[in-house]
């Protein structure tokens, strides 16, 4: 294992969980499930002495609740772990944060079910992306700015960038007005309305909100009027106009494949936190949450915390800006405590362009901690291509963060095959909105 020279505690989970299966020799079944009752089927080994298995299981579910997502977790072949997941994923539990976010996600409260066999599997799939006959609108919810595209037959025929400020308003008429008047500018460009489709942050199912940072200040009693919001701006233009809602994670994968020409694309934004999203075999979507910053990837007992959901060594504290800062006092970097993260960040870069070896060994860190943790997330998604973007990659910086990464991944896990790739002018072309018209 190649250690990061300023994190030499850092324990990566795939490396873990590979020690762990050479003394395993029982099967357990472990599945998740959505409020729809699509699943996930996840078959693993255990060793039979819960005390060794229940560690590196507990992190499985764990990652199979923020990369697929469910209300439920089914467990066979282990009665004693199911036991001990139901006391952790509750309220007042260990993983009471978990428990509670999946059981708003989907409307139901989070339980843990032992059996005798896991159900039948069922995936949903979702055909998205790459549909350019027509005449499209395509809309991107940032949350400093919102863009829309108009589009006929693939070709922008329109594009327009509007400063809006929708973390800032808690009346959920702000934003509905906002949504609407680029759809009706949008739609003016065009000889008529074929499909819309939107991609926005947070997590959509069914067209329907149900968790977005977009509207955080809006109170829980008036969430239902944000709930379907874009469905409702949509029967606004036309009502039988089809629109089609992505988590912008989604939407960047897509882009990343229309760039590509190719499927099976993980993209992972690190920025202000890690955010992801996935473009499957044949172009399509499946549902899934893929919130990879609460993904865990580092087993270490001083692993880093989040503060969100206080839990250690998850992906927000190793792929975004809050590792570069994480990892400054190692590398003997002082940071004005007055700065603002995106501030501490740049800090950093601006050393980097200079040539500082101390900024330098945090990209290389970062990289190691990527190089680690793309084959665990493979253990999830069917991974070709690993599409980097976001504030952190940016500069000299992203550069190491990528070579170090495709290093490990090319010596040490050659049987995934795994491309890490970076924007290009054809993806920057594309861009979320136009991606978006294609849903």
């Amino acid at each position: 294992m190649l250690k990061p020279e300023l994190d030499k505690n850092f324990k990566p989970i795939i490396l873990e969980i590979r020690e762990f299966l050479k003394g395993a020799k029982s099967p357990i079944g472990l599945m998740v499930e959505d409020a729809d009752g699509y699943n996930f089927r996840f078959d693993f080994m255990r060793t039979g002495e819960e005390a060794r298995d229940y560690p590196i299981i507990e992190r499985l579910v764990k990652s199979l609740l923020w990369c697929v997502g469910g209300y439920k977790v089914y467990v066979s072949g282990g009665d004693d772990i199911a036991a001990r997941l139901a006391a952790d994923y509750r309220g007042g539990g260990a993983r009471e944060f978990d428990a509670l976010f999946m059981g708003r996600v989907y409307g139901k409260e989070f339980e843990v079910a032992a059996v005798d066999c896991l159900p039948d599997e069922k995936r949903r799939v979702i055909k998205a992306g790459g549909n350019t006959k027509g005449c499209r609108i395509g809309f991107d919810a940032g949350g400093s700015d919102r863009k829309v595209s108009a589009v006929v037959d693939g070709k922008v025929v329109f594009a327009e960038e509007v400063v809006w400020h929708p973390k800032l308003n808690a009346d959920p008429g702000y934003h509905y007005e906002g949504i609407l008047s680029a759809f009706k500018t949008a739609a003016a460009k065009l000889p008529r309305v074929d499909s819309i489709g939107v991609s926005s942050a947070g997590i959509y199912i069914n067209n329907l909100t149900r968790a977005a940072s977009l509207f955080i200040k809006v109170p829980d009693e008036r969430f239902g009027e944000v709930a379907d919001i874009y469905i409702r701006a949509a029967r606004a233009i036309g009502p039988d106009i089809p629109v089609t809602v992505a988590n912008d994670g989604d939407v960047t994968a897509i882009a990343g494949g229309l760039s590509l020409k190719a499927d099976r694309i993980l993209g992972i934004a690190m920025g202000t936190s890690e955010a992801g999203g996935y473009l499957g075999a044949g172009g399509v979507l499946n549902g899934w949450l893929t919130e990879l910053a609460f993904v865990p990837c580092d087993l270490a007992p001083g692993a880093a915390v989040d503060e969100w959901s206080g839990d250690r060594g998850t992906g927000v504290k190793y792929f975004s800006q809050d590792a570069v800062i994480k990892l400054c006092p190692a590398a003997g970097i002082e940071l004005d405590g007055a700065l603002s993260p995106a501030e501490k960040l740049k800090k950093a870069q601006e050393l980097m362009a200079k040539g500082d070896g101390r900024a330098a060994k945090i990209y290389t860190a970062i990289g190691t901690y990527l190089g680690y943790t793309l084959p665990f997330y493979a253990l999830f998604y069917d991974v070709r291509y690993a599409l980097l973007l976001g504030r952190v990659l940016s500069g000299e910086g992203g550069g190491l963060i990528v070579s170090t990464a495709q290093k490990i991944l090319d010596n040490e896990f050659p049987e995934n095959k795994i491309k890490i790739v970076t924007p290009d002018e054809e993806f920057k072309r594309v861009g979320q909105a136009i991606a978006a018209s294609s849903l």
